[in-house]
């Protein structure tokens, strides 16, 4: 199986593949935008999606913010959208949290964006923001009194990641009853450099190492997250569209849900690994390979353009 490009699609292939979709999920980070970046021609892109009539979701596994705040930012970079097309995994924490009727305390490695969520269905939390060391390593782990309330880890993206934080979490979690649960594994977010910028699944893994436990994931690619779109949206997996930067997490849930696949070059995935997956004389075994291809989001204008 090879992946195609949008652009080398025939005006006839194009309008089969746009008529046979109802609802398009998109991620946002490297697709849509990067960080506070919007990247061209991707916001009438979805407007045009949208005045054809597709439903269009913006699927996210980027937990820094709450629903609210997401809505916020699409809006200022001009893209239309309702709360209630907005999935993210901090919000999702939240939900699964209720889901599992919890009333206990959550101690959150993670940032505030984390906290408004569980606080906006009732659940207590800690643990956000800089956790500084007083005093050397041997004194804090054996000083550090845990709360007996607490029966929840959330793991997110940290900026204030640090050793007090780690303690606190692999105690908390030395009770097997106490939920471990990890927003999303993405390695890596898109960068608005060359340089490389680590995501979530690097403070994940340092805490499944450090307790000897697998976190449940909760995002992309994860089934959570997919059951819960599945649920909300209504979806007919045949007749919708997941569209992504990152081949292990967007596209992989596509693939899991039996979505048509879109993979834009503007975020993880670069034009090298594209050639990687259709190359002839390698193994594919192993690679997650989209159905189609895009060097942006704008290339489905273009094509819309001249159909």
């Amino acid at each position: 199986m090879k992946t195609k490009s949008i652009l080398s699609l025939s005006n006839v292939e194009f309008k089969t593949l746009m008529d046979s979709i109802d609802v398009v999920l998109s991620d946002c980070d490297g697709v849509l935008w990067r960080e506070t970046e919007v990247i061209q021609n991707s916001p009438e892109t979805v407007k045009k999606l949208k005045e054809l009539g597709k439903k269009f979701f913006y699927i996210t596994n980027n937990n820094t913010k709450t629903r609210a705040e997401f809505l916020k930012k699409c809006n200022d970079l001009n893209y239309d959208a309702t709360i209630d097309e907005i999935v993210c995994t901090s919000f999702l924490a939240a939900v699964y949290l209720k889901e599992k009727e919890f009333n206990k305390k959550v101690y959150v490695v993670g940032s505030v964006g984390i906290g408004k969520e569980l606080e906006a269905v009732g659940i207590q939390h800690y643990g956000s923001g800089p956790d500084i060391i007083e005093g050397d390593e041997v004194e804090l782990v054996k000083n550090f009194k845990p709360d007996p309330e607490v029966g929840a880890v959330v793991i997110g993206f940290d900026k204030d990641f640090s050793f007090p934080k780690i303690v606190k979490a692999v105690t908390y979690l030395n009770d097997p009853n106490v939920h471990f649960i990890g927003t999303n594994n993405d390695i890596e977010r898109p960068s608005p450099s060359a340089n490389k910028f680590p995501g979530t699944g690097c403070f994940i893994k340092n805490i499944e190492a450090a307790c000897n436990r697998s976190a449940v994931i909760l995002g992309k690619p994860e089934s959570f997250v997919s059951e819960y779109i599945t649920k909300k949206y209504g979806l007919n997996p045949e007749r919708t569209l997941m569209i992504g930067d990152n081949c292990n997490t967007d596209i992989l849930l596509g693939k899991r849900c039996g979505f048509k696949t879109l993979v834009v070059l503007t975020g993880i995935t670069t034009q090298n690994d594209i050639e990687n997956m259709n190359a002839s004389d390698i193994n594919t075994k192993n690679l997650i390979i989209p159905d189609y291809y895009a060097n942006e989001l704008g290339d489905i204008l273009e094509m819309i353009k001249i159909s």
